[in-house]
């Protein structure tokens, strides 16, 4: 008589459970390309910053520089409130606020489900980049001072600097941001398409399919057993 075929139980951690699409894999890949991108996003705001104040000094100095007429110009602008101006006067409330958000986003990157989602790690990543970017201004870094109204003459500038003007004629007269904002937009827009993939439908124990499942991998391996007599 032949032994009766042994049912070989899978641990919970050698199922076949299929990766989310897009993972990153590694501890340190996965830092590294949220580092990465932060810094890039940050870099790049804080050069254009830099380099647009510089062109067209503080706001009203010089000219609007004129990319596409009635539509696009490069404008420099101080904003003491939040995303395209909300909040103004509440610069140092918008300061306290970003430190606490990447202390947040650092705590969800040191998970690993957090860098093993691609879009996920990403989306955190330019959200940092345009935290800093406009944190470096709200604390005073770049060392600007108020050249208008004269009460605040040689005050120490705690604003955002913004330089982009998008507007249509009639339509919209959109607030002067920069490329900060824009990354948190997109960053915004990344996390609600990660949050709206959906896991893979694995069959629950216990229900129906759950069932059929466990019974057909009960059928195919008697099937091989019973090849081997």
């Amino acid at each position: 008589m032949h032994d009766s075929p042994r049912m070989e139980v899978l641990p919970p951690t050698s199922l076949p459970f299929p990766r989310r699409p897009g993972a990153v894999r590694g501890w340190a890949h996965g830092w590294m390309v949220f580092l990465g991108i932060a810094a890039v996003a940050a870099a790049s705001d804080l050069l254009t910053k830099s380099l647009l104040f510089a062109r067209l000094g503080m706001p009203g100095e010089q000219p609007a520089v004129v990319i596409v007429p009635g539509t696009l110009m490069l404008e420099t602008n101080l904003n003491e409130g939040a995303l395209f101006g909300m909040g103004q006067g509440m610069g140092m409330v918008f300061a306290a606020v970003s430190c606490a958000a990447i202390v947040g986003i650092l705590f969800m990157v040191s998970r690993p489900d957090t860098r093993s989602d691609a879009i996920l790690l990403v989306a955190l990543a330019l959200i940092t980049g345009g935290i800093i970017g406009n944190l470096w201004d709200r604390l005073g870094v770049p060392g600007l001072q108020w050249h208008a109204p004269l009460e605040r003459l040689g005050d120490p500038v705690l604003a955002v600097r913004d330089w982009i003007h998008f507007k249509l004629e009639g339509v919209i007269d959109w607030p002067i941001f920069n490329l900060a904002d824009t990354w948190l937009v997109i960053g915004a827009g990344l996390l609600l398409l990660a949050s709206a993939r959906a896991a893979p439908d694995l069959p629950a124990a216990g229900t129906d399919e759950g069932h059929k499942s466990d019974a057909s991998d009960a059928m195919q391996k008697l099937e091989r057993a019973d090849d081997q007599k």
